[in-house]
């Protein structure tokens, strides 16, 4: 049986996602630059503290300004904790209270239903793990960061690639652009650069400049797949969901998603739509 590797949409091996927390107003201006180049992301709020010390260029955005900002830009909001508390310090229920407040405040406000989330101040356990599961989240984001693209093993444990503040960002980007997945057969998987970080901090470090160096580099590639934290993990749950014969040629897609595949030696590529059965030659 021929090795055979998930490709995202339109057989693209990489993707790049963006994840940025609190809300703030700066967030404007990082959405801006995102547009500008076709990145997308994942902003994780707080809602128990919209509005708060905000003067309108900088502080909490308004839920008013947030639901129109995040809607109309097409990224993914999720859940950061509805007072942004440090939930491995804190007591079982006020940990669940934190995060399922947080989650139906969310929904009630952007009218979708929000699976995702990131950890305020990266505190987590494995009690809080389960909670999160209990709560209905999906996938949250660590502050702990790899410096390398592979896929996630634990959705709820995600780490990143970088903070926009690792002084190593632009040489793993441009080792990121360069890698050839193709290449070898042992590391035929699809990659991803998973940035993180504040928007608030360009404006305190005064370097806007590395986030739009960033995105002018790394976006409008043929080869990479812009994406929301959300819509990554949806699509790679929905790839694990397909269904192979006995003999793996044929394969059976049972969700609502076109899936794309790819096989190793002839490189040939196969789009199972939704409800399809395929023959893998």
């Amino acid at each position: 049986m021929k090795k055979r590797h998930m490709r995202f949409p339109g057989f693209k091996d990489k993707a790049v996602t963006l994840s940025y927390d609190d809300g703030v107003a700066q967030d404007k201006r990082l959405i801006s630059i995102m547009s500008k180049y076709g990145l997308k992301g994942t902003f994780n709020i707080n809602s128990g503290m919209f509005g708060r010390e905000s003067t309108g260029t900088s502080g909490r955005m308004t839920a008013e300004e947030a639901v129109r900002l995040y809607t109309e830009s097409g990224n993914e909001v999720a859940v950061h904790g509805y007072k942004h508390i440090s939930l491995a310090d804190v007591d079982s229920a006020v940990a669940l209270n934190d995060i399922i407040e947080d989650r139906k405040n969310l929904e009630t406000r952007f009218g979708r239903v929000i699976k995702g989330m990131a950890y305020a101040n990266g505190s987590y356990n494995d009690r809080v793990v389960e909670q999160l599961r209990m709560c209905g989240i999906h996938y949250s984001r660590t502050t702990v960061s790899t410096g390398d693209f592979k896929l996630p093993s634990d959705w709820l444990r995600l780490p990143a690639t970088c903070h926009h503040n690792d002084p190593r960002l632009m040489e793993l980007a441009k080792k990121f652009t360069e890698f050839d997945v193709g290449k070898y057969f042992w590391r035929n998987y699809p990659r991803m650069f998973y940035l993180w970080g504040h928007s608030y901090e360009f404006d305190n470090d005064d370097n806007w400049n590395v986030i739009e160096e960033f995105a002018e580099y790394i976006g409008g590639r043929d080869d990479i797949w812009y994406a929301t934290n959300g819509e990554i993990y949806d699509y790679i749950q929905s790839y694990e969901r397909l269904e192979f014969s006995a003999d793996g040629k044929l394969v059976y897609n049972p969700t609502v998603t076109d899936i794309y595949i790819t096989s190793y030696g002839k490189n040939q590529n196969y789009m199972v739509a939704p409800g399809q059965t395929v023959r893998l030659d």
